[in-house]
């Protein structure tokens, strides 16, 4: 339990960080290669694009925005994987359930990379 504690404590604040800082972090968590690492940075900020697109077009409405985003989630977690060995996709997955296991964002989640709020509108949860 100590070890996934600190696991989670390390990466958990990541979500709401900027792309790279995010990638860099599943870098040293899932040991990835620089071409895995900058895939993975184009992937969270073109996902973080899209997010603050259906902000803007629901007008920070949360109820609204949490289909469109839910659709952002699957499809991010989803690229990302297959960037990922199948390793490396075992053990993302095994972050997402802990993170959620432990109430907080998962890595999927987080992609605008404005300040962490407890809202959908500020990307807590996007």
């Amino acid at each position: 339990m100590g070890l996934t504690t600190v696991s989670y404590a390390q990466v958990s604040h990541l979500a709401t960080a900027a792309p790279e800082q995010k990638a860099k972090g599943l870098q040293k968590y899932l040991t990835l290669t620089n071409d895995q690492t900058a895939k993975v940075a184009a992937i969270y900020k073109e996902s973080a694009q899209k997010f603050e697109i259906i902000k803007t077009a629901q007008h920070s409405n949360s109820d609204k925005m949490a289909n469109p985003i839910l659709s952002l989630r699957a499809v991010t977690i989803k690229k990302i994987k297959g960037v990922l060995t199948p390793q490396q996709a075992a053990k993302f997955d095994g972050m997402i359930k802990q993170a959620k296991k432990n109430g907080g964002i998962d890595w999927g989640g987080g992609w605008s990379t404005r300040t962490p709020a407890k809202s959908l509108t500020d990307g807590h949860f996007c």
